[in-house]
C-alpha cells in the first residue's frame, strides 16, 4: 500500500468529473486499498479518488466512531438520490481544504446505489453522517468542493488558508 497525495483546493483537478468505472481490475483494487491508507493517514473519514488525482468514481469511507455503520465502505459508480425535500445545514470539513469547516445544507435523507469492491450491486438509504459525507463525495466525484456553497468572500477565505497550511506542511 502507498500513501497518495492528496490535491487541495483551488487545485484545477479537483473540478474534473470522474468517470465511471468499467472493470474492477488489481489496479482499481490497490486504488482503494491506497485511498483508504490515505485517508487514515489524513485522519479523515471519506475520500473520493478525485482528490487524489484519480478521475474514476470510487469513494472510500469510514464512518466507525461516529455513531454510525464501524465497517469501512467502498463505492464504485455510486450514485445519490434525495427521498426528501428536507435539507438540514451540517458543518463540513475536507481533506483537499485543510482547517477549514462550515456549514452546508443537504438532503438529511437520501438512497445510495453503488458497487462495492467485488463489483456487486448494493443500495442503502441513509440519514445523518453518511448521507452528508456519500453527498460531499459524490460532489467531488462531480469536480465540486464543498466551498462552492459558500460566498464568495468565505470561498476567498478558505483557499488563503488553505495556501497557508499547505506552505507551513511543506
Amino acid at each position: 500500500m502507498a500513501l497518495l497525495p492528496i490535491l487541495h483546493y483551488p487545485d484545477p483537478r479537483l473540478r474534473t468529473v470522474a468517470k465511471d468505472v468499467l472493470v474492477i481490475d488489481d489496479d482499481i483494487k490497490t486504488l482503494i486499498k491506497d485511498m483508504f491508507e490515505t485517508m487514515y493517514n489524513a485522519q479523515g473519514i471519506g475520500l473520493a479518488a478525485t482528490q487524489v488525482d484519480r478521475h474514476i468514481r470510487v469513494v472510500v469511507m469510514d464512518l466507525a466512531g461516529q455513531d454510525e455503520d464501524p465497517q469501512p465502505k467502498v463505492y464504485i459508480n455510486p450514485k445519490v438520490t434525495p427521498l426528501t425535500d428536507e435539507v438540514a445545514p451540517y458543518k463540513e470539513g475536507c481533506l483537499s481544504i485543510p482547517e477549514v469547516y462550515d456549514e452546508v445544507s443537504r438532503p438529511t435523507r437520501v438512497r445510495i446505489e453503488a458497487l462495492d469492491e467485488h463489483g456487486d450491486e448494493f443500495s442503502v438509504e441513509a440519514d445523518g453522517l453518511l448521507a452528508v459525507c456519500i453527498q460531499h463525495e459524490l460532489d467531488h466525484l462531480n469536480g465540486v468542493v464543498f466551498v462552492d456553497y459558500l460566498s464568495r468572500l468565505k470561498q476567498d477565505r478558505a483557499r488563503d488558508k488553505v495556501r497557508k497550511v499547505t506552505a507551513k506542511n511543506t
